[in-house]
C-alpha cells in the first residue's frame, strides 16, 4: 500500500499567496501590452521560488531564536528589523532575476546592471517592503494567536484541576461529619434502645457503603443520593421515634438526573440536628424534589424555627454553598427560611440542562 505524503498548510498557503501575487503582475503587464509569455513564465517560477526562499529562510531563523514565544512588546522590534533586512534582500535578488532572465530571453547586453539597478531598485524595495511586513506580521501574528489559544486552554485547564481538588477536599471534609452525626444517633440509640441498635448498625453500614462511591466528588444519580437519605431518615426515626414525622414526596421524571453528592442529606441532617432535634414533641420532616423551569427543586420543610446557628451555617450546608458555586458557576442557588409557625424552609435549585 502506498503512502501519500500531504502537503502542510504552511506549504499550502506559501504557495497560494506568491503564486497569487506572482499572477498579479504578469496579468498587470498583460493588460498593459508589455507581456512577453516566456518572460512571463520564467518570472512566475522565479518569483514564487525567491518568495519562498526568503520567507522560509526567516521562519526557521525565527523558530530558532524563540521569536514565536517573546511578547509583542519584545517582538515588534525585531519584526521591524527584519522586514527591512527581508526587503533589502528581496531587492538583491528580484532585480537580479529581472537583468538575468531578460539578458537570456532577449539577448538585452545593451543596458548594464548597475544602470539597470538604480532605474528599477525603488519601485522593487517599495513592493518587497510591504510584501515582507504582510507577510511577517501574518506569520507572527498567527503563532500569536495559536499561543493565545494554548494559554487559554491551560488556564482553562488547570482550573479545571483546582476544582476538581477543591471538590474532592469539601468531599473529604463532608464525609466524616456526615459519619459522626450517624454515629452520635447510634450512641444515643445504644443507651435508650439496645434493641434497635442493631438495626441502626445495619444502616450505618449501608449508608457508609453508599457514602464512600462518592468520594471522589463526582456527580451521583438524585435516585442514590434519595436512597441515601432514606436510610439516614430511618436511622433517625429509630432514635426519635414518635417524635419524628416524614414525608417524601419525588417525582420519579428527575431520579436519573445527575446532582452533587450528599447535597440533599446536609439540607435532611441540617433540619434534623437544628429543627426537630431541638423541639420537645419533635416534628415534621418533609422533603420534596421537582422538576420546575430547567431547574430540579429540592426543598426541605421541617419543623423549628430559624435560629442564629442556621442563619450562619455550620459545615454542612457551608461545604453544600461552595460545592455549588465550584460546580455550577453560581448557576445553582440555595436558599433557608422560615416560612410560618415554627417552619423552615430550605431551597435547592439545581440546573437541569
Amino acid at each position: 500500500m502506498k503512502t501519500v505524503t500531504r502537503i502542510s498548510i504552511y506549504w499550502k498557503i506559501q504557495l497560494i499567496a506568491w503564486s497569487t501575487a506572482s499572477l498579479y503582475w504578469g496579468f498587470s503587464a498583460f493588460f498593459t501590452g508589455n507581456f512577453i509569455w516566456k518572460i512571463g513564465l520564467a518570472d512566475l517560477i522565479l518569483d514564487v521560488s525567491i518568495g519562498i526562499a526568503i520567507t522560509h529562510l526567516y521562519r526557521n531563523f525565527a523558530l530558532k531564536k524563540g521569536w514565536n514565544k517573546l511578547t509583542l512588546k519584545r517582538l515588534v522590534p525585531k519584526m521591524v528589523l527584519s522586514v527591512l533586512i527581508l526587503s533589502f534582500l528581496y531587492l538583491f535578488l528580484i532585480v537580479g532575476k529581472l537583468y538575468l532572465v531578460r539578458l537570456f530571453l532577449l539577448k538585452n547586453t545593451e543596458v548594464s546592471f548597475i544602470t539597470f539597478f538604480k532605474t528599477t531598485q525603488l519601485q522593487v524595495f517599495i513592493t518587497g517592503t510591504r510584501l515582507m511586513s504582510i507577510w511577517v506580521l501574518a506569520y507572527h501574528l498567527y503563532h500569536y494567536s495559536r499561543l493565545e489559544i494554548e494559554r487559554v486552554k491551560e488556564n482553562a485547564r488547570l482550573s479545571i484541576i483546582i476544582k476538581e481538588a477543591q471538590l474532592n477536599n469539601l468531599s473529604a471534609q463532608l464525609n466524616p461529619h456526615f459519619f459522626f452525626n450517624s454515629l452520635n444517633t447510634i450512641k444515643f440509640l445504644v443507651l435508650e434502645n439496645p434493641h434497635s441498635a442493631r438495626r441502626a448498625i445495619d444502616l450505618l453500614s449501608e449508608l457508609l457503603r453508599n457514602s464512600l462511591k462518592t468520594n471522589n466528588g463526582e456527580l451521583v444519580a438524585l435516585n442514590e443520593e434519595m436512597n441515601l437519605v432514606k436510610d439516614y431518615l430511618e436511622l433517625e426515626k429509630i432514635r426519635f421515634e414518635e417524635r419524628l414525622e416524614i414525608t417524601i414526596d419525588v417525582n420519579e421524571a428527575v431520579l436519573d438526573y445527575l446532582i452533587l453528592p450528599l447535597s440533599i442529606q446536609s439540607l435532611v441532617e441540617n433540619a434534623i440536628k437544628h429543627g426537630i432535634e431541638k423541639r420537645k414533641n419533635g416534628g415534621l420532616l418533609i422533603v420534596k424534589v421537582e422538576e420546575e423551569n430547567n431547574f430540579i427543586k429540592i426543598s426541605v420543610q421541617n419543623s423549628g424555627k430559624l435560629h442564629n446557628e442556621r442563619k450562619n451555617p455550620g459545615i454542612g450546608l457551608h461545604n453544600l454553598k461552595e460545592r455549588l458555586l465550584l460546580y455550577y458557576n453560581g448557576n445553582a442557588s440555595f436558599e433557608i427560611k422560615e416560612i410560618g409557625n415554627e417552619t423552615v424552609l430550605a431551597t435547592l435549585l439545581i440546573p437541569s440542562k
